[in-house]
């Protein structure tokens, strides 16, 4: 099924991840720590979670909604729960550059429960599927809520190659290339299922921008678009079944509220990003370190069948954007592209790990009500 465009009005829609419930964050982590659950109570949990977080999108004015990631402990590390090859084990937690290089901030952030508490996986024998229960009760769960809702069109997220790669360290394939196609051959079962399914699939790639100050800290510019090249290779190469328009891509440079001064300027990165084959890119627009940006869209040799789908919304303060604002977001890009391919979305999501988020839930869903107040207020001045 093709993504939806703004062909009559802006349509509202968001990065996917939602906060979550007590009794959902206790449930991932018991799962992420190998406890013994009862029989079918996972299932019953998320089941739930993701019907009440359907509902609550549509109330908010969400137009294409998500499941809110709700069975994922974090948009990267369930994998492991799916593949085999990986394990827990202790290595240094890379932190971004930005915030080592304000470390007494980066220590009050850990102090206050500001860093998200989850196992993390290392690659350390071959990889390969081990469990797709998971993805189907994803599905069937998001499809299920998606019509109880009504909502016209449903994206579910699953992790790039590419940030996989980047985020989990590797201790097996011989190199980042050998690593990247061993990731590509089974996430590509994943993207075609959710795909095949009637969803629309969104694949997230932090690794093209977040993986410069962290990963490749030490790297050049150059040898980071180096490697930035080859992870598109590997998504577009795991996406070869699945239609452009049946997919979107999320850029982003970290979702956490730091002083992103190490952040690669969108100039140094958007030939790359605008290689790969998904239909529809939501990136970074809203906060104070990539709000500018919007003039390196207008400048970039942007494809005719591309849609963007600008963050209008931060998602790490609580603030709550002025409709005004946000119509005043949409107009600059729609300026840009045309209407009908620019959609309103979030810098990020608001439940990135389960348990950790720097928005109030409450909070959240009122940015969502901002968001399809301002795409109104868009579409009067557009149609």
């Amino acid at each position: 099924m093709a993504m939806n465009r703004s062909t009559e009005r802006i349509l509202t829609t968001h990065v996917g991840s939602l906060p979550r419930s007590q009794p959902v964050v206790d449930m991932l982590f018991a799962q992420d720590k190998d406890e013994p659950i009862a029989p079918g109570a996972f299932n019953a949990t998320m089941e739930q979670a993701v019907k009440e977080a359907a509902a609550k999108q549509i109330k908010a004015g969400i137009d294409i909604i998500s499941d809110g990631e709700m069975s994922k402990i974090s948009y990267a590390t369930y994998i492991r729960h799916r593949l085999t090859g990986f394990e827990i084990g202790e290595v240094p937690r890379a932190t971004p550059k930005d915030l080592d290089e304000y470390p007494a901030y980066r220590d009050r952030l850990a102090q206050e429960g500001g860093t998200p508490k989850y196992f993390r996986p290392i690659c350390r024998r071959e990889i390969q599927i081990k469990d797709l229960e998971p993805l189907h009760k994803d599905i069937e769960h998001l499809v299920a809520a998606k019509e109880a809702a009504g909502a016209q069109e449903a994206f579910m997220n699953a992790a790039s190659p590419g940030v996989i790669a980047v985020f989990q360290p590797n201790e097996y394939y011989p190199s980042h290339e050998a690593y990247l196609q061993a990731l590509a051959e089974v996430m590509k079962i994943e993207y075609e299922a959710i795909v095949n399914a009637g969803l629309t699939l969104q694949v997230d790639c932090p690794d093209l921008a977040m993986g410069r100050h962290i990963k490749f800290r030490d790297a050049s510019d150059e040898e980071f678009i180096r490697f930035a090249e080859m992870q598109v290779e590997s998504l577009n190469y795991a996406l070869s079944n699945v239609p452009f328009d049946s997919v979107r891509m999320h850029l982003c440079w970290g979702n956490y509220e730091g002083p992103h001064h190490c952040d690669i300027a969108l100039d140094k990165i958007i030939d790359v990003v605008l290689k790969a084959k998904p239909g529809a890119i939501l990136f970074e627009a809203a906060n104070p370190r990539h709000a500018h940006e919007w003039a390196i869209w207008a400048e970039a040799d942007i494809p005719d069948d591309k849609v963007l789908i600008p963050g209008v919304l931060d998602s790490t303060t609580n603030f709550i954007e002025h409709p005004a604002l946000i119509a005043e977001r949409i107009v600059k890009f729609a300026n840009i592209v045309g209407r009908e391919r620019v959609l309103a979305g979030t810098d990020c999501g608001f439940g990135t790990f389960a348990g950790f988020g720097a928005v109030h839930p409450d909070i959240a869903y009122a940015k969502f009500e901002a968001m399809a107040q301002g795409a109104a207020m868009a579409s009067e001045r557009l149609w």
